[in-house]
């Protein structure tokens, strides 16, 4: 899955030559991704490198302004090199961004950023010893400008409080194009883990809200029974600690035939409205994404922001690293969206 959008009009916050990054281990597709952000944002794409020489070189022919090195040390030991952004195998995620953070390097991650809660807990601890950045590509929300639309709706009051919020998220499996590590749960993590908490980051984004308990969580394996340690469906309970419900259903059935690869749709209920999010196209109408669909008690509309909001969490992740600030994602959100997606994948797995 090479999931890569493009902003229709990019705002570097930064002069060339102001803020180098390396990218690394392009085991998921959701690197391209992480790349055309941080470029469109006026980063500059210094170093490129993976330990598999022909992916390698793959990169290398689709970022020719990127130096190939077979050696990470040669990232690390650069001084210019600011950041390091990877999608590495889940597994190894926590342990490769404790690495650049102790090489005095900032950390961009594809989700999920862990696969145990002991690997968080030495983020935590480097984190704290190094005041070095560990943050996460929770692409579903950064990467969807339908979602960064519909944030700003809700802190302006449209449809008052949050009651409850419910986000769905299919996937197509493409079985036979994954690869081996995908199949292998101590790899990839569980499903919850891994696809659910792109909905953990939602959750705590939108109600602004870091705490919150699991109060159900459950997982199966219902089509693949030749793949027994996937996961091909999941869903989990979420009580915050400022009351707001919230439902997470993941599952790995796109069927063939739908026009996109999962039908991603977020449903909030608030005091004084609803709101829908068509992320990623209209099921069985179009191919048009980015789509909102809000009803207080004046009427209701369908909004379509697509090239209107762009993608502002990178150029605010850049300033964030060069002036030590929290404005993109504070620590604590990347961890706590993380840790939750772990508590609730625990739960599952003791059911």
């Amino acid at each position: 899955m090479n999931y890569a959008p493009t902003a229709a009009k990019p705002q570097p916050v930064v002069k060339p030559g102001e803020f180098a990054f390396a990218a690394a281990c392009f085991d998921h597709g959701h690197i391209h991704g992480q790349i055309n952000g941080l470029t469109e944002a006026g980063g500059e794409l210094k170093y490129i490198y993976d330990s598999d020489a022909k992916r390698l070189a793959e990169m290398a022919e689709k970022y020719p302004q990127a130096k190939p090195v077979s050696e990470l040390d040669i990232v690390l030991d650069d001084p210019e090199v600011k950041l390091v952004t990877a999608a590495a195998i889940p597994c190894d995620r926590g342990p490769l961004g404790c690495r650049v953070m102790k090489a005095g390097k900032d950390y961009l991650t594809d989700k999920c950023p862990f696969t145990t809660l002991e690997q968080l807990a030495e983020a935590e601890k480097v984190v704290a010893e190094t005041k070095q950045k560990y943050m996460v590509y929770y692409s579903e929300r950064l990467h969807v400008e339908s979602a960064w639309y519909v944030d700003q709706l809700i802190q302006d009051g449209a449809i008052g409080d949050i009651v409850h919020m419910e986000i769905f998220g299919p996937h197509r499996l493409n079985k036979p194009s994954r690869p081996d590590w995908f199949f292998e749960k101590a790899k990839y993590g569980g499903i919850l883990t891994d696809i659910a908490s792109h909905q953990f980051d939602q959750f705590l984004h939108y109600t602004r809200c870091d705490e919150g308990k699991i109060a159900h969580a459950i997982v199966d394996n219902r089509a693949n029974p030749d793949k027994p340690e996937l996961e091909d469906v999941g869903q989990a309970s979420l009580i915050l600690d400022n009351g707001v419900q919230c439902f997470s259903r993941v599952n790995w059935f796109t069927p063939d035939g739908m026009r996109g690869w999962g039908d991603g749709r977020t449903f909030i209920t608030g005091t004084k409205g609803v709101i829908e999010i068509r992320k990623y196209f209209d099921f069985a109408r179009s191919s048009q994404g980015n789509l909102i669909f809000i009803a207080d008690d004046k009427g209701d509309q369908e909004l379509n922001v697509e090239g209107q909001v762009g993608f502002p969490f990178f150029g605010q992740f850049i300033l964030d690293c060069l002036n030590r600030t929290e404005k993109a994602m504070t620590q604590h959100h990347a961890f706590q969206a993380a840790r939750l997606s772990l508590e609730a994948q625990a739960m599952a797995d003791k059911a």
